[in-house]
């Protein structure tokens, strides 16, 4: 049986931030994949158990993803893979062909917003209406030019400063497009392509920790529009292995009286976090899981990310975990996971994209809620609480949903 078997035709994958490690080992896994010089592992609904459910409920094929999309800096795929380091020589030998043939389109760029990622093949002319026209006119470009009836978009920019959600501009679709207007500071460009996305008639996925999607107003677009959004920020290594660690030491009762969490990476994601504005926002989705893990507050939970150049792609992620058990007896449980960012990140943008296209075909908008398995901080229809962290049930909640469409 073929893995990811769906409906005839190619679906269209358009990422903010394609130059990105993530971006280029998503493409150049697809290409492998196509050549039949990488098997399936690392892909979670390729995985036995759950394939032919993922077939019956009609994801596309892997290989039927076509990628393009927007970066500040203009090299191609192959030249950006090549810097990034993360496919050995012989694969990057079989894709440089398909890859060097992907250039990006001229991004959206904000100093105010990523000061420490800046290029200089950004979108000219000023304003927001001008950022999202060029936006919506690359993806109409593209459906035209690859001749592809669907395509979703999905952030794998750098990760911006903190913005408040709760802001009045973003406190309905009225206010935003009043916002809009007047070039309100307080829009970045993570919002602008969620909203130029969602109207051009494309699902849209936030990866990465910026505020996107996951504000009033853009969640009253989708509904309206009948468009799937889903986010925020790829949950890959670290705290994908918290949210088990976390649920599985909670079930037996275990007091964790803290937990120490660093993190060691030096490619263009860790030098976008040194900057402590950037910083902040990660810190934000990776800290608030483990409190609702475990149903009280780790008053001792500090999360620290370094950038560190000489490790490039391959992370390490070190935890410390101090706990209580019976009669008061304390005891430690440490983790170093050596891992590779965009292995881990890649395989979850491929599943993420064949997911939303599902949704948008069954005629659903709206936040996504089956994709939280995902995200750090999965977003809800209400856009607040009670929000599902525990991986098992995450899952259980995403092959469910397969089900229901099978």
């Amino acid at each position: 049986m073929d893995v990811g078997t769906g409906p005839a035709g190619r679906l269209g994958v358009a990422v903010v931030g394609m130059g990105g490690a993530v971006a280029t080992t998503a493409a150049a896994g697809v290409e492998l994949l196509r050549a039949g010089l990488a098997s399936h592992a690392g892909l979670p609904l390729a995985a036995p158990d759950v394939r032919e459910l993922a077939q019956r409920a009609g994801l596309v094929d892997y290989t039927a993803l076509e990628f393009a999309g927007w970066d500040l800096t203009a090299d191609d795929l192959a030249k950006a893979a090549e810097v990034h380091g993360v496919l050995d020589p012989v694969q990057h030998r079989a894709v440089a062909p398909a890859l060097a043939a992907i250039r990006p389109w001229p991004g959206i760029g904000n100093p105010d917003f990523c000061r420490n990622v800046v290029g200089d093949h950004a979108v000219g002319g000023h304003g927001h209406r001008a950022a999202i026209a060029a936006i919506t006119a690359d993806l109409a470009a593209f459906r035209r030019d690859r001749g592809l009836e669907r395509v979703v978009v999905i952030n794998l920019a750098s990760t911006e400063r903190r913005v408040d959600p709760s802001a009045p501009v973003f406190a309905d679709l009225a206010a935003f497009e009043a916002a809009l207007d007047a070039d309100d500071p307080a829009i970045g460009p993570a919002v602008l392509y969620a909203y130029a996305a969602i109207t051009a008639g494309s699902p849209y996925a936030n990866f990465t920790p910026s505020v996107a999607a996951d504000v009033p107003a853009i969640v009253q677009l989708a509904r309206e529009r009948g468009v799937p959004v889903a986010g925020k920020d790829g949950k890959t290594g670290q705290t994908m292995l918290k949210t088990v660690l976390a649920a599985g030491l909670r079930q037996r009762a275990l007091h964790v009286d803290g937990w120490f969490s660093t993190n060691l990476l030096g490619n263009r994601d860790g030098r976008a976090l040194d900057d402590p504005d950037s910083l902040a926002s990660k810190i934000d989705t990776k800290g608030s899981v483990l409190d609702d893990l475990l149903g009280y507050h780790v008053e001792d939970h500090v999360v620290n990310i370094a950038y560190y150049r000489p490790r490039g792609d391959a992370k390490e992620a070190w935890d410390n975990i101090d706990l209580t058990g019976f009669l008061g007896q304390r005891m430690q449980l440490k983790v170093n996971f050596l891992c590779r960012d965009s292995i881990l990140a890649a395989p979850l943008v491929l599943e993420i994209a064949r997911v939303l296209d599902a949704a948008h075909r069954r005629g659903e908008g709206g936040v996504a809620e089956q994709l939280g398995v995902f995200f750090k901080a999965p977003m809800t229809a209400t856009l607040s609480g009670p929000v599902e962290h525990a991986l098992h049930h995450q899952d259980a909640a995403l092959r469910a949903w397969l089900a229901a469409g099978a």
